[in-house]
């Protein structure tokens, strides 16, 4: 990258050229030495280390053949700690978005350690916190968007085997993304209906001033300065602020990118309801290549698995459950809670491994037949989690 300006005089630091070409990690840290922030000149950035980038981490050959670590801890003793983090962060998100509705600075420091808890557990048991991020409230929309942007993002980097920093970086990455979205008004933000030209303009101005707000915050890593100013840009360059294209956009803003749109499309809204996980994922693979990076796009799919975690399903007799953990191996056979007969009358929960029983009452083979959308049957999940579903059922198991 060419460094055209600093935030600073040139003749406050040791530079000999006023703008050169960074080319080695030494470069990049005598400049961090030095500033809080440079500006990037793309017009001079070296073309042949753009185009080298593709065969780079991240590339199409790379991923293929990164496979994500076993877990640490089971789902029955990570799940407790993954509560106290995923409440104790959320709240977090919430104050930061405070502040950042006032234009004020964030508190890096204390975002790097909730972070770097999200990690622990999803490094631990990733199931445990990603059953979390499906008690959804859509009065609470953005602060949850962004907490739950963040768990993917780790999620998805575990998947490609990157290293506990890594993983804090990306985390952060999720979290900070929408800040800016805090600077637009709520009548813009929670419109239903299309928006009026003046409107779009204005909505769409969230990355310029989430980037803004995040230069600002002192010591907050230029990756998440980076996800936050381009996590709507895409492949093909038809995204937004700055229409970027592909070796233009970072490996963490791509991520942050696809988490983003997937928990965008499977939840709640003030003006419209989610859509399921099968049907979120569709539409991902659907905008892999031209808008998405499909070699990422697969790796979080395959983060996710076929049913996730908090999940309503129907099984093949009628039945409906709720999936508590994945099965890395058998990955139509989560473990699953029932909640209702085949005549979808309310039952008592009960844990159900489907990959060692078999059967069903009537001698059956137990299958999942579908993902439900949240309400139906009346299932309330934020209410299930209250009354304690997941303690009771494992504590039954």
């Amino acid at each position: 990258m060419y460094v055209s300006r600093l935030d600073r005089s040139w003749l406050e630091t040791n530079f000999l050229f006023q703008g050169f070409e960074l080319k080695t990690l030494s470069d990049i840290q005598e400049v961090r030495n030095q500033c809080d922030y440079v500006f990037i000149d793309l017009a001079k950035q070296n073309k042949s280390i753009r185009l080298a980038a593709r065969n780079t981490p991240y590339s199409k050959g790379w991923l293929e053949d990164r496979k994500a670590p076993a877990s640490k801890t089971s789902f029955e003793q990570e799940f407790s700690y993954s509560e106290l983090v995923y409440s104790k962060t959320s709240s977090l998100v919430k104050s930061f978005m405070e502040n950042a509705s006032l234009g004020k600075a964030l508190n890096v420091a204390i975002a790097k350690t909730a972070v770097s808890e999200c990690v622990n557990s999803i490094i631990n048991s990733p199931d445990a916190l990603m059953w979390l991020t499906q008690l959804k409230n859509k009065d609470e929309y953005t602060s949850q968007h962004s907490m739950n942007v963040c768990i993917y993002s780790i999620a998805l980097g575990r998947q490609l085997g990157l290293s506990t920093p890594e993983l804090e970086e990306l985390g952060l990455c999720g979290m900070m993304h929408d800040m800016g979205k805090m600077q637009i008004p709520l009548e813009i933000l929670n419109k239903p209906g299309r928006f009026e030209p003046e409107e779009l303009a204005i909505m769409q101005s969230h990355p310029t001033r989430g980037w803004k707000l995040l230069i600002s915050s002192h010591g907050m890593p230029g990756s998440a300065i980076d996800a936050c100013y381009g996590h709507h840009e895409r492949m093909d360059g038809k995204g937004y602020p700055r229409g970027l294209t592909a070796e233009q956009i970072a490996p963490y803003t791509r991520i942050v990118t696809i988490a983003d749109i997937y928990d965008a499309l499977s939840s709640d809204r003030v003006y419209k309801k989610g859509i399921t996980h099968l049907e979120s994922i569709k539409i991902l693979y659907q905008a892999s290549g031209d808008q998405l990076d499909s070699s990422l796009v697969l790796k979080f799919i395959e983060s996710l698995g076929i049913y996730p975690p908090g999940n309503i399903v129907e099984l093949s007799n009628g039945e409906v459950a709720v999936i508590i953990e994945t099965n890395p191996v058998k990955k139509l056979k989560p473990k699953i809670t029932m909640l209702l007969d085949e005549n979808k009358k309310r039952v008592k929960p009960r844990l159900v491994d489907l990959a060692k029983l078999d059967l069903d009452a009537n001698g059956q083979p137990y299958a999942i037949k579908r993902i439900l959308r949240p309400g139906d049957y009346d299932i309330d999940l934020n209410l299930l989690y209250k009354m304690g579903i997941v303690s009771s059922s494992l504590a039954t198991a």
